[in-house]
């Protein structure tokens, strides 16, 4: 068995191991005493039979259509706003000087306040869940690149700057490799903050997407909506970043292994 094949048979005995015992202490009384009471926490049979019930009605299809939606705007707009604003304050000390106590005022904001703001800016429509997650993903890569841009070491850019690069070449071949291995481990993070905030701009206010669906299932106290809205929602994040990685691995074939790799 090879190792990736071993790692992921362990993953699925996690996954099996922690179902079981939900299951079992959902539905098993000890000494007269349900561990896990089920009005509160269901199980995952229950569970699975909801998953299922979405897929089958049909409906599901709609509201992952819209959050999926307004999970790739944030994700876009937040990751290009962030790559960009990170190269520039990075490029320029004096602009990153003058806007560092603004840009950590604003991140230290918490960003459910700011979700009915953009509901009265925006509209219940998807722009106001767009902008809730912009904000989330436009710090996260932010940060990173500009971190990535300043790593570069001085030495090499003083000896590619004796070869006679000018500013365009810096930035085509050095600069941003530099900047891709970290933009690409933010990117990462800011798939699930970009679902997160589609998510918790729904939940506040929508009349569609997966926080709906899960607000109406907590609103009309049905624990196994609630948690099969979850189960979707992260098998959601999961496939995303899958793809990010696809990505990923296509843009950084030129990125050496690292040496605890695994094949």
């Amino acid at each position: 068995m090879t190792p990736r094949l071993r790692l992921l048979g362990l993953q699925i005995l996690v996954a099996v191991i922690t179902l079981g015992l939900w299951q079992f202490f959902a539905t098993v009384p000890i000494f007269g005493v349900t561990v896990l009471p089920p009005f509160f926490f269901s199980n995952p049979v229950e569970v699975g039979a909801h998953v299922y019930d979405l897929f089958a009605g049909g409906k599901i299809w709609m509201h992952l259509w819209i959050t999926l939606k307004e999970s790739i705007y944030a994700f876009v707009f937040g990751s290009a706003l962030g790559v960009a604003t990170g190269f520039w304050f990075a490029r320029k000390p004096l602009v990153a000087a003058v806007f560092d106590p603004y840009v950590k005022m604003i991140n230290a904001l918490p960003r459910i306040v700011l979700g009915p703001i953009f509901t009265l800016w925006f509209g219940l429509g998807i722009w106001s869940k767009v902008a809730l997650g912009i904000t989330l993903v436009f710090f996260i890569v932010f940060f990173n690149v500009y971190q990535g841009v300043r790593e570069v070491s001085p030495t090499i850019l003083a000896n590619v700057r004796m070869l006679g690069m000018n500013e365009r070449q810096l930035m085509r071949h050095v600069y941003w490799p530099s900047a891709l291995s970290w933009m690409f481990s933010s990117l990462h993070t800011s798939v699930g903050f970009a679902v997160v905030g589609a998510v918790v701009g729904e939940y506040l206010g929508s009349a569609a997407g997966l926080g709906y669906l899960i607000q109406i299932a907590e609103g009309n106290f049905e624990v196994a909506g609630v948690f099969a809205g979850m189960f979707v929602l992260v098998v959601f994040v999961i496939a995303i970043d899958v793809l990010v990685s696809l990505v990923e691995r296509r843009l950084l074939v030129w990125r050496p292994a690292t040496a605890d790799a695994r094949p």
